[in-house]
């Protein structure tokens, strides 16, 4: 791998952190476990795995690495997902874990636009779709959200 190609990847590294870090401000500001610096750590990580899929194993199947991002995720937004009694919380941060990989993924891949495009979306579903729920279901408690 090149200086150039490990320079590409460095500023896609920072994007990444960047896109994840918004995501991760909702939950933070939220006070989830799951915050700002996991968000960031998971975008970031997602990035640099397919990143490296690409330049590092080439020839191969940059998918096989890229592939084995999605359970490893599954993993950690499981373990963010608690049942206490009838009440669930957790969902809401498990989903922006995974969205949040889904969008260092598309870092690490090239797919600038797309990524800074699905973060914009992210972000309107966690703090504006938020605000335009009916005052008795915002209350986190009872949200399924953690």
């Amino acid at each position: 791998m090149d200086l150039i190609e490990q320079f590409i990847i460095v500023v896609q590294l920072l994007l990444a952190g960047l896109l994840a870090g918004l995501i991760g401000m909702d939950r933070e500001r939220r006070g989830r476990d799951a915050g700002l610096r996991t968000h960031m750590l998971v975008g970031i990580g997602s990035c640099f795995f397919t990143s490296l899929s690409i330049f590092a194993f080439d020839p191969g199947d940059p998918g096989r690495v890229a592939s084995q991002i999605l359970p490893g995720i599954g993993f950690l937004g499981a373990g963010a997902i608690l049942k206490q009694q009838s009440n669930i919380q957790g969902l809401t941060t498990a989903a922006s874990i995974w969205i949040t990989a889904a969008v260092g993924m598309g870092i690490g891949s090239g797919a600038w636009f797309a990524s800074i495009s699905a973060t914009l979306i992210i972000w309107f579903t966690l703090v504006i779709v938020q605000r335009l729920k009916p005052e008795d279901e915002t209350n986190e408690s009872t949200e399924g959200d953690a």
